[in-house]
């Protein structure tokens, strides 16, 4: 019995088989879009430095289905076929969690832009002053 899980370990066709059900899953063929992100994600809440692969693209195959199921429904309400921020905050408005954090986010899109506008008109106006 020793002898055959022994055997297992040492014939290469069984590492290759191995190797080809590790890409089976739909994300196969796809590139990788938050790879990068989603290990130093991973790091900031206690992983390895470098996680393994395979946890980084399963965790990105979840954040792909993610953003395509939220993106599908926000599509299916409010103006179809059309995403707006309102149809997200009408998605995830019974979640706390989320709701508090689009709102955060907003929030602090709406100051940035509002500072972006502020330093080019700080900077026009100094512009305009050398000039005269």
């Amino acid at each position: 019995m020793a002898t055959n899980t022994d055997e297992g370990f040492e014939n290469p066709d069984f590492d290759e088989d191995e190797g080809e059900e590790q890409f089976v899953p739909t994300s196969a063929g796809r590139k990788r879009l938050f790879s990068k992100e989603l290990r130093c994600m991973m790091y900031g809440f206690g992983d390895d430095k470098n996680p393994y692969t395979e946890s980084v693209d399963l965790l990105e195959d979840l954040v792909i289905e993610f953003i395509t199921e939220m993106t599908h429904k926000a599509m299916e309400i409010g103006r179809t076929g059309r995403v707006q921020v309102e149809d997200i905050i009408f998605l995830v408005r019974k979640d706390p969690r989320k709701y508090a954090r689009v709102k955060d986010l907003l929030t602090m899109n709406e100051e940035l832009k509002k500072a972006r506008k502020a330093f080019d008109e700080i900077k026009y106006v100094g512009s305009e002053a050398k000039i005269k």
